[in-house]
């Protein structure tokens, strides 16, 4: 009798084969403005019980595991492709989204969970916390994908907090579920008041110390590795994400936050040896592809859209506060004291993306053994898909409509209505262009255009940042090496003309 390998053919060419479709499916989803990441989610529902494929799939563990390890891989990458001198822009504005930012819409959207789904409050609380970071996976991809070129500043923060937030909505889930459990049980009166303050650090200060400590050395080792043994770019791939969840690991076998350590293990080596990794990032972007479409196939094939639709109104209204009063709420918190523009907060908040970190944090209530703990994986749909829907095919138009998108260089008119008609070198000096345009004096006689710009905004200046002066506007045409090299300017009134 021969042995037959059907157990090994049948589940890959099911596999392989979804992931080939969703794959063609989502190019053409792209064009219509639709994610990726939705096609991947679609074609996992469709596959399982509720769809053609009638797959009962009910290991959250195996889930739990995957998604872990997706979302590593793609932070691992978006840390990788993280320039250092965006800092200099985002690290502030990013840091407090990841952390104040995800604590204020948690805190929003579970009281919006506790009176339309009827929660108590530590069971609305713990909905919010899984529902409250944006998604590394979604950011990355859509902005990837979206073909709008943002200003530095929007997409810096953008890219920044969603590397960031990881950790401290994995811990308020943890430490809310503890509190579920403990007022369930009638426990926790012992508990010292401060040991959720010393998790929270333990969290952040395991993560950020082995995260930049593994870099920094796994640095200097790769320069040292590639000029001796000159590895191929598939092989640095490889090495970089044997190391890179080795950290992820480490850090959360000690109680660190794994999330927070691999982005910044990421972030770390691209400082320490950009040459020697930019070869990989070819296959560290297939990688991160295989990620997101293991991680979203899988959750599509875990959830139960025909369950989700018994609480379908009730958890759009969750979604609807979230994106539209929670996230902007805590945007403008978080952002509105570093003078970010009406209109920068606006983009910001719109693309709050969630995407299967939601899905992935639903599972820990599951696995914690919380009674009705699947109501969590079916809000969690439902958010998701309203997000990628309505969020995830609007950037670009959004991008325009709230003047936070670059024009292409090639496109005059574009050019013009953004920079203005004219443009000057960074060192005109403003006591030259006010008498010449009869603008009102500046008080520094002797100030560049480029200073007075500066001082203007008041906080670090990307291309594309303008500021008003008379009945004219002054605009950071180009940049170098984060300094102010061109300057644009519009005239406001159509009357004024330069003085002769």
């Amino acid at each position: 009798m021969l042995l037959s390998l059907d157990f090994l053919a049948i589940p890959l060419l099911v596999a392989a084969g979804l992931v080939f479709i969703s794959l063609l499916a989502g190019m053409f989803s792209t064009r219509l403005g639709f994610s990726f990441l939705l096609v991947f989610l679609v074609a996992g529902m469709l596959l399982g019980e509720d769809g053609p494929g009638g797959v009962v799939f009910e290991d959250f563990k195996l889930a739990f595991w995957v998604g872990n390890v997706a979302l590593a891989v793609i932070l691992l990458d978006g840390g990788l492709r993280t320039h250092h001198s965006t800092f200099r822009t985002g690290l502030k504005p990013s840091i407090l989204l990841a952390t104040l930012g995800v604590v204020v819409s948690a805190a929003i959207t579970g009281v919006a969970a506790h009176f339309l789904l009827g929660l108590s409050w530590p069971l609305a609380m713990l909905l919010g916390a899984i529902v409250g970071s944006t998604d590394a996976a979604a950011v990355f991809s859509l902005l990837k994908s979206s073909g709008v070129r943002l200003n530095e500043r929007v997409a810096a923060t953008l890219e920044i907090e969603s590397g960031l937030n990881d950790p401290m909505a994995v811990y308020l889930t943890l430490a809310l579920i503890g509190w579920v459990l403990m007022s369930s049980q009638g426990m926790g009166a012992d508990m010292p008041w401060w040991s959720p303050f010393w998790s929270l650090l333990l969290q952040f200060g395991w993560g950020t110390l082995i995260g930049v400590g593994a870099g920094w050395g796994f640095g200097l080792f790769l320069r040292r590795l590639t000029l001796w043994a000159r590895p191929s770019g598939g092989v640095r791939a490889l090495l970089l994400a044997s190391a890179g969840l080795s950290v992820f690991a480490l850090a959360t076998w000690v109680g660190g936050s794994g999330f927070l350590a691999i982005y910044v293990f990421g972030v770390v080596v691209a400082y320490k040896a950009p040459q020697s990794i930019q070869p990989s990032l070819s296959a560290m972007d297939g990688f991160a592809w295989l990620s997101q479409a293991a991680m979203f196939l899988m959750l599509g094939l875990l959830v139960t859209p025909t369950e989700a639709l018994h609480t379908f109104w009730p958890a759009l209204g969750v979604a609807a506060a979230l994106m539209l009063v929670a996230r902007p709420l805590s945007v403008w918190l978080c952002l509105k004291p570093m003078r970010f523009t009406n209109h920068e907060m606006a983009f910001i908040s719109w693309v709050g993306l969630r995407g299967a970190v939601p899905i992935v944090l639903a599972v820990f209530p599951v696995m914690a053994g919380i009674e009705g703990a699947q109501l969590y994986t079916n809000v969690a749909l439902i958010v998701v898909l309203a997000s990628l829907i309505l969020q995830g095919a609007t950037i670009p138009l959004v991008a325009r409509r709230s003047g936070v998108a670059l024009p292409d260089m090639d496109d005059t008119q574009r050019v013009r209505e953004v920079f203005g008609d004219f443009e000057v070198p960074a060192n005109t000096r403003m006591a030259d262009l006010c008498g010449f345009y009869g603008w009102p004096a500046v008080e520094a006689e002797h100030q560049t255009a480029a200073e007075w710009l500066a001082d203007a905004l008041a906080r670090p200046p990307v291309t594309g940042d303008h500021a008003t002066l008379g009945q004219a506007e002054l605009s950071v045409r180009a940049m170098e090496d984060g300094a102010i090299v061109r300057v644009g300017i519009r005239l406001l009134d159509s009357h004024a003309t330069p003085q002769a």
